[in-house]
């Protein structure tokens, strides 16, 4: 019975996320993003009706319930990872996902800020710009801006730069209008993605990430 239940919320997440296939990969099999959303929140609305001890039916609602959130989250972050990806083609911007399958917008420094600078670049605004408007479409986005330096320096001075980097982002995206809830994070050399032993590979550790996750 268990089983089945499980089966039924998770046939309707698919059902609800259009089963799509959007190239992504997992065992072999493609899969869509909002699918595998319903699948997750199919399973975690079925495990927490499960430990509250509740009957089947309880339990099939649950399930279901999750199922649709789940399917829903995972929708919303395509329809903005697509916008997002039309929006940035050919500014430098990379955008992809997170392991946490939040939506990331991966801004180098070439783009964004001079060395040793907190004050973003004149023609990164327009970029900027169009973030915005996609994320002023809604209200239902949570936003991390995560700031990075290279590692030339110390950390007592590469993380309050790379904060003062993610805050100039925030404040220009409030400054247009972004009401979404904004936190920001400064982590200095941290997590570098590419050779800081060559300049261009420093100026890719020289940037700006956003990462935007759906409200709950």
């Amino acid at each position: 019975m268990r089983a089945l239940l499980i089966t039924a919320a998770v046939a309707g997440a698919l059902a609800l996320s259009g089963c799509q296939s959007t190239g992504n990969n997992i065992g072999g099999l493609e899969y869509d993003k909002s699918a595998l959303g319903g699948l997750i929140g199919a399973a975690a609305g079925y495990g927490l009706s499960r430990g509250n001890a509740n009957s089947s039916a309880q339990n099939n609602r649950a399930a279901a319930i999750g199922a649709v959130l789940g399917a829903g989250t995972g929708l919303y972050l395509d329809n903005k990872e697509k916008k997002l990806r039309q929006q940035m083609a050919g500014s430098g911007v990379d955008v992809g996902r997170n392991p946490d399958g939040s939506v990331a917008l991966i801004m180098p420094g070439s783009i964004t800020f001079d060395t040793n600078k907190s004050t973003i670049k004149p023609n990164f605004y327009a970029t900027l710009n169009k973030v915005a408007q996609t994320l002023n479409e809604d209200n239902k986005s949570v936003i991390l801006v995560s700031g990075y330096t290279d590692n030339t320096g110390n950390d007592s001075i590469n993380i309050p730069l790379s904060q003062n980097r993610a805050s100039a982002v925030a404040s220009y995206l409030r400054s247009k209008g972004v009401s979404s809830r904004i936190d920001t994070q400064g982590y200095g050399s941290q997590n570098p993605i590419a050779d800081n032993s060559t300049a261009a590979g420093r100026e890719q550790n020289r940037r700006v990430e956003i990462s935007i996750y759906a409200a709950k």
